[in-house]
């Protein structure tokens, strides 16, 4: 005599779905995973049923720090002879080679026209722009060698306004991209937020409680080189997921091809879904594999779903998340970008594009 009752609401189809997608994805959330059931196999239902039918094939969520791999060699970075290397024409480190000039010297050469022809050749005043990020001096205190600071200033002020930095970023991350065969309209993005003190110069800023750090957030958006598709730096107080919005427009408006947002925990949730609705971004949540109010979830007899290595002091490389977080460390290089001493965020939104164009343009030409 065969049971009677309500018949289940997902089937056997729909379990594999569940499985593949446990298998793609072992820290996602319950929401998540019954977001994903509906694109992937067409069945809206509750989490619950989600949740009953895991339970039945054996998929349970474990939480606690995953066992640490011991003996797991990191690579190392850091400084070598290339980058202590100086050309003869170089006044000093940071200013251009002539390959380097070379390659960017027709975004700066005014044109040929009425009044007096400049004082200063450009290439000197890019050269100071260049000193003064990569120092952190002051304007008044840069050296004699250089044009006065006065008229560095105002060219700077003038060039970032016209958005010369960024699409002297654009060019060479396009050509970046060549190099190593990808297309230059990337698919996939990174977000991330990083706050950073500011000066008593003034301006805005606050507080952000969380890192218990007084200044701005420097939000940004990294194709999966790590390389810069939108940057915008709001008052630290701005939770993340507040600040998300306006730099994920300007890189979605930028580079339509994003189909992929790859975030942290910060981000899911409300904030995931609004990305989702009004951008129609696929947005990955890659969460810490220590993770305790989450966990992940695990089949029996698979083993660790979390097959990334971890040091004996829990630290481990989360997929995706690294090369944002290796652009930020890229930036701190330079002594500008350590602390916010301008007034206008748009300035220091300049400072981050010149920069990461003088990383890229070093690549290329060296």
């Amino acid at each position: 005599m065969s049971k009677r009752g309500r018949p289940k609401r997902l089937g056997p189809p729909d379990v594999e779905i569940l499985q593949a997608l446990v298998a793609d994805r072992p820290l996602a959330t319950l929401g998540e995973l019954t977001a994903a059931l509906v694109e992937r196999g067409g069945r809206s239902v509750h989490p619950a049923t989600v949740r009953a039918a895991l339970r039945e094939a054996g998929i349970q969520r474990v939480r606690g720090t995953p066992v640490p791999a011991h003996g797991a060699q990191l690579p190392r970075y850091g400084y070598t002879a290339r980058h202590r290397a100086q050309a003869p024409e170089q006044r000093y480190p940071s200013s251009l080679t002539d390959a380097e000039w070379a390659r960017v010297a027709d975004l700066f050469e005014a044109p040929d026209g009425p009044g007096l022809p400049p004082r200063h050749s450009r290439r000197a005043l890019v050269d100071a722009c260049c000193y003064v990020v990569r120092t952190g001096c002051a304007w008044r205190q840069l050296p004699n060698e250089f044009p006065h600071w006065d008229n560095v200033y105002k060219t700077f002020r003038r060039w970032s306004a016209q958005g010369k930095f960024e699409a002297l970023h654009d060019r060479l991350r396009a050509q970046w991209r060549e190099r190593i065969e990808r297309t230059a309209a990337p698919s996939a993005a990174v977000l991330d937020a990083q706050s950073t003190r500011s000066s008593p110069q003034g301006g805005a800023h606050g507080y952000d409680a969380g890192k218990k750090v007084k200044g701005r957030k420097r939000n940004l958006v990294v194709d999966t080189l790590g390389l810069l598709l939108a940057v915008s730096v709001t008052a630290a107080s701005m939770q993340d997921r507040d600040a998300a919005h306006g730099v994920v427009a300007r890189a979605v408006a930028k580079y339509p091809t994003v189909q992929t947002l790859f975030v942290d925990a910060g981000y899911a949730g409300t904030c995931a879904g609004t990305l989702h609705d009004q951008h129609g971004l696929t947005v990955d949540v890659v969460r810490h594999p220590a993770n305790r109010n989450v966990g992940r979830w695990q089949a029996p007899g698979q083993g660790e779903l979390f097959a990334v290595p971890t040091r004996a002091d829990g630290f481990v490389v989360l997929a995706k998340r690294w090369v944002v977080e290796r652009t930020h460390a890229w930036n701190e290089r330079a002594r500008r970008l350590i602390m916010h001493h301008d007034r206008l965020p748009a300035v220091s939104e300049a400072w981050v594009w010149l920069t990461e164009a003088r990383l890229l343009l070093r690549q290329l030409a060296g």
